[in-house]
């Protein structure tokens, strides 16, 4: 799956909010050696080296696109290309961050132990992820894919998913001596036209649209947002509503 650094960062503000609020969750750790899972353009990992100027901090992320990105402001940061559901770090991390990632990855019951595993005595595993695929810009477009017109070219796409809270409590909670777990619902106030798919374009349309070409690309948007607009009505000053509902847990090994 291909990023479009420029079309993710549109809304770079309120993308970041949920990233602030896991960061103010860490209090007074200081944590020597960082990782930041699924880093994208940078903008969180140089949030995390702004706190932790004397700790060594290393970005992965599996696209080019979105490395070369944050490559291009100077930093200590250390940007390396991997697969996270691969990665091994080669060291004991005191702190793995992962801000809107680990949701494109699957088998989280044996993803999460492996990362658990990782830290060092004390270490700290901190994730946010969305947790709004219930909601309807996400079943307008499973909807959609589902329809004879383009079935057979979405049939073997699969949106993000995660685990309910209560089987990441089950799951992580012999794997650590403490737990924080907690859900957070959003609500963006967008500006611009169209902004509810304008955001969906640069997340989870993504693999959705690299198995349409240009026309059929063009005629499923076109769909979407027709549809999408009966749901998030543009208000009277011009601006829409857009909740959005994220899983947050910070686990201490």
């Amino acid at each position: 799956m291909s990023w479009n650094p420029g079309q993710y960062l549109r809304f770079a503000g309120a993308r970041l909010r949920p990233a602030l609020d896991l960061l103010a969750r860490l209090g007074e750790t200081e944590p020597r050696r960082i990782v930041d899972l699924g880093c994208g353009a940078g903008n969180v990992t140089r949030l995390l080296a702004e706190r932790w100027p004397a700790a060594a901090i290393i970005g992965i992320d599996s696209d080019a696109a979105m490395l070369a990105r944050a490559a291009s402001t100077p930093s200590a940061i250390d940007w390396q290309r991997a697969d996270i559901a691969a990665w091994r770090a080669g060291f004991s991390p005191d702190l793995l961050f992962s801000n809107a990632v680990l949701h494109w990855i699957p088998e989280h019951r044996r993803l999460l132990p492996q990362l658990v595993q990782q830290l060092c005595p004390g270490g700290i595993l901190a994730v946010q992820m969305p947790a709004n695929f219930g909601e309807p810009a996400h079943q307008i477009l499973l909807q959609l894919a589902g329809e004879a017109r383009w079935n057979d070219a979405l049939a073997a796409v699969r949106m993000g998913r995660i685990l309910s809270p209560t089987d990441y409590e089950q799951l992580l909670r012999p794997l650590c001596r403490q737990i924080e777990l907690w859900e957070t619902t959003y609500w963006h106030v967008l500006s611009g036209e169209d902004p509810v798919i304008e955001w969906m374009k640069g997340t989870t349309l993504l693999p959705f649209m690299e198995r349409l070409d240009a026309a059929a690309a063009a005629c499923f948007l076109a769909a979407y947002r027709e549809r999408l607009a009966a749901v998030y009505p543009r208000s009277s000053d011009g601006t829409t509503l857009f909740p959005f509902k994220r899983l947050f847990f910070v686990v201490q090994s």
